[in-house]
């Protein structure tokens, strides 16, 4: 399970450097081997191959009313790897669609990642909390 977050910066060729703490699982479990996709929530999401193969079969199974999403979630996702100084390359296609362009945070979301803009980031997560905490959350929680 992946949790936490990470503050990096891409180097000039757009590689993050992925933290030893999520590298080691990452190439113990898919060998490096990831997917990186569009969200529509304005950020990538990057998953480990194993985690990846399940959430594509889903999106895959959808109907053909949901074709859109199929085009979103499948038509922009990038095959990589794990380079041996441990960065991944997110390309400058899936970085325009973030509005990626240096400062990042990476989330650990259970299962796989998101990969924001710093800005816009930070500015989601202040609006969330503006918003206050939903009944179904507070349950949880307090």
């Amino acid at each position: 399970m992946f949790i936490g977050i990470s503050a990096l910066t891409l180097d000039g060729k757009g590689r993050m450097t992925v933290p030893a703490r999520h590298r080691d699982m990452l190439l113990a479990q898919a060998a490096g081997r990831l997917t990186i996709t569009k969200s529509p929530e304005g950020c990538l999401l990057l998953f480990a191959d194993p985690q990846w193969q399940e959430f594509r079969a889903k999106i895959a199974a959808l109907p053909m009313a949901a074709q859109g999403w199929k085009r979103i979630y499948l038509g922009h996702a990038t095959e990589t790897e794990i380079d041996a100084t441990g960065r991944v390359l997110l390309s400058p296609e899936l970085r325009a669609a973030a509005r990626i362009e240096r400062e990042i945070d990476l989330i650990g979301m259970g299962s796989h990642f998101e990969v924001w803009d710093r800005a816009t980031h930070q500015s989601r997560e202040a609006a969330v909390i503006e918003a206050g905490m939903p009944d179904a959350v507070r349950e949880i929680v307090v």
